[in-house]
């Protein structure tokens, strides 16, 4: 049983090793240990702090990625309108010029109608003032035979000619 009951020599020396130790690591040690400790704890906590600052970098992004979606939607919406109305005055334009168009043309025909009716009728004229005169001169000459006619006509047209001026 000496296992169990130590003497008092070993005691001591025991415990002047356990003190020996106790001193070396307050002295060596404990700094070490707490140094490596604080410097993880600073790791750690600078870690975090890039996370936050990511995090915050990111809303940011985001943010700003939704602001410039929102100003290109905008954009785009502004582009289809401008090119609507594009669209409709170009139309409005073309159909302004078909119009313009189709009136001079119908201005045109209108004129060629005129031309061509005047034309007609002159040539109506002349043909009925041809024929009449082919009618009258047959029927002068069957009552212009006779002296007293002759003189009669020739009287009328100079009292006709007398009104006239």
């Amino acid at each position: 049983m000496e296992l169990f009951t130590p003497d008092f020599g070993l005691v001591f020396w025991m415990f002047v090793a356990v003190a020996v130790l106790l001193v070396v690591l307050y002295k060596w040690g404990w700094p070490a240990i707490l140094k490596s400790i604080d410097s993880r704890a600073d790791l750690i906590d600078k870690g975090v702090e890039y996370a936050q600052n990511a995090k915050e970098q990111l809303d940011n992004a985001r943010v700003e990625s939704e602001k410039y979606l929102a100003q290109a939607r905008a954009q785009q919406a502004e582009m289809l309108r401008e090119a609507d109305r594009m669209k409709t005055q170009i139309i409005d334009e073309a159909r302004s010029a078909a119009q313009v168009e189709a009136q001079k043309v119908m201005d045109a025909a209108k004129l060629s109608i005129q031309q061509e009716r005047k034309e007609a009728e002159l040539q109506f004229r002349n043909e009925v003032s041809s024929f009449a005169l082919d009618i009258a001169s047959k029927v002068v000459r069957g009552q212009l035979a006779d002296e007293k006619a002759q003189s009669k006509l020739v009287n009328t047209l100079l009292d006709e000619m007398e009104k006239q001026n």
